[in-house]
């Protein structure tokens, strides 16, 4: 009798593949869990509005706590985020690639267990193409966290990445060794941004 409980491995397709959008749109709108490349390292992405999604993603990471999340463009961000309207074009003139920035945003926009203190959540605009069309294809905040467990180095490369997720992932997106940094991350202030990482 066949073990259903046994996943078979995920596979791997080339961010630039015909299907590789639409494959990651559907597991992600379905609950499921994707490693996708970014302008700095590989990132695991799930909906960032499903707790399901979420939990799955801190088993796998062996943590909880603040997850930040990707966003197509400015314009995107600015009906996220919980600042005074006079204050929106200057905050979200910070977000240049390779930045992550911790605003204060309103209700809804993700499920509260990946927000930071005082409803705060990091966003991103990845300078990468396929983050922005997956973001833009979902139409919700998409998870971006590094590809490890807690206390272990990011994962650099899809076939590493297979060998320890690939039974704990449904697809992952290549585009070969991505070894930069990690993106900086700024607490958004009225004063400015302060430096975190």
């Amino acid at each position: 009798m066949e073990n259903n409980s046994i996943k078979m491995n995920a596979s791997i397709q080339a961010w630039d593949d015909n299907n590789a959008l639409e494959n990651s749109s559907n597991i992600i709108l379905n609950g499921g869990i994707i490693v996708y490349p970014t302008d700095t390292v590989y990132g695991f992405g799930v909906d960032a509005t499903n707790e399901n999604s979420i939990h799955r993603l801190n088993n796998l990471k062996n943590r909880t706590g603040p997850i930040s999340v990707i966003a197509t463009d400015r314009k995107v961000v600015s009906r996220w985020i919980d600042i005074p309207n006079d204050q929106i074009n200057e905050a979200i003139s910070y977000l240049e690639p390779y930045t992550t920035i911790i605003y204060p945003v309103k209700k809804g926009i993700v499920n509260e267990l990946i927000l930071g203190p005082n409803s705060t959540l990091g966003i991103r605009i990845p300078d990468h193409p396929f983050c922005l069309e997956i973001a833009k294809t979902c139409n919700i905040p998409i998870t971006t966290t590094s590809v490890n467990r807690t206390g272990q180095k990011p994962q650099s490369n899809a076939d590493n990445i297979l060998k320890h997720f690939g039974n704990d992932v449904d697809l992952i997106i290549d585009d070969g060794d991505l070894t930069g940094p990690a993106s900086s991350i700024y607490l958004y202030q009225r004063s400015g941004l302060k430096s975190i990482r």
